[in-house]
């Protein structure tokens, strides 16, 4: 076989693989511009016969989609920033500073990892409950502050920075938070922004833990709001991809945006570490 047809060929199979994974997006942009029952004609239409908005219009004038997308940034914003200035602090702290028990209490914590979400959230409700954390903002936003994740991922990464750099700023007299903030952060963008990028679409697409502990539906965020639009309207189709459309669209549009800058900081982050 020649180079150039196995070119052909390689190339020809990542098309296919790239349409075959992209085919579900499209096909729901496509229904959630249909008329109203539009999408349940045998065969399904790949597209519209006359595009509308009508099904959008819908989700932001009766059903309090505007609310629930607002509720979503607001948490997954307050989740990104909070959870970076702690796993900042702590991942430096873990890779630089001197501290008793600094290696126990890393492997400790490296083995949270293993651990599966769902065992801690029963006594994590409870805690949140008995400090009147649950049903507000708080109560989703408090326990993300900070990530075993996000803590050994930044550790990893700060462990390349060179000692030198701090022990010549600790001779000039600067202190750890002038050293942290002026010397430190500015190496550490690449691991900040991928640790963003990753909390922010974590936060976004989180549906189990705000289901517990948001109960007023006023707080609903983007996917809750869309499972209990299920509930309402499960026979409308168009509707619910609609929904689907504006809960995956703003972070798909964001990580593609973004994924030069998410993979730089994960590949430079498993080189240093």
């Amino acid at each position: 076989m020649s180079p150039r047809l196995a070119k052909v060929i390689i190339n020809g199979l990542l098309v296919g693989g790239a349409l075959v994974a992209l085919f579900p997006l499209l096909w729901m942009l496509s229904v959630s511009l249909m008329h109203p029952g539009e999408a349940d004609a045998l065969p399904p239409p790949l597209f519209p016969a006359h595009a509308t908005l009508y099904n959008y219009q819908e989700l932001f004038v009766r059903a309090g989609m505007g609310r629930y997308l607002l509720n979503s940034l607001l948490i997954s914003t307050a989740i990104t920033l909070l959870s970076l200035g702690v796993n900042l602090m702590a991942g430096y702290a873990f890779a630089k500073l001197r501290f008793a028990g600094r290696e126990k209490l890393f492997k400790s914590l490296v083995g949270m990892l293993v651990i599966p979400a769902q065992v801690t959230m029963l006594p994590l409700f409870l805690m949140l409950k008995h400090i009147g954390l649950v049903n507000n903002y708080g109560g989703v936003i408090v326990p993300a502050m900070a990530s075993a994740f996000g803590i050994f991922l930044v550790r990893q990464y700060a462990r390349g920075i060179p000692d030198e750099l701090m022990e010549a700023a600790r001779i000039d007299g600067a202190g750890e938070l002038h050293i942290f903030l002026q010397i430190v952060m500015p190496l550490l963008k690449p691991i900040m922004v991928t640790l963003a990028i990753f909390t922010f679409l974590t936060a976004w697409n989180d549906f189990m833990w705000p289901l517990i502990v948001l109960t007023g539906q006023e707080h609903y965020t983007l996917p809750l709001g869309l499972a209990s639009l299920a509930r309402e309207h499960a026979q409308d189709s168009e509707l619910m991809m609609a929904g689907s459309v504006i809960t995956v669209v703003p972070v798909l549009v964001l990580f593609l945006a973004l994924q030069r800058y998410y993979l730089e900081g994960l590949l430079l982050g498993s080189v240093k570490g």
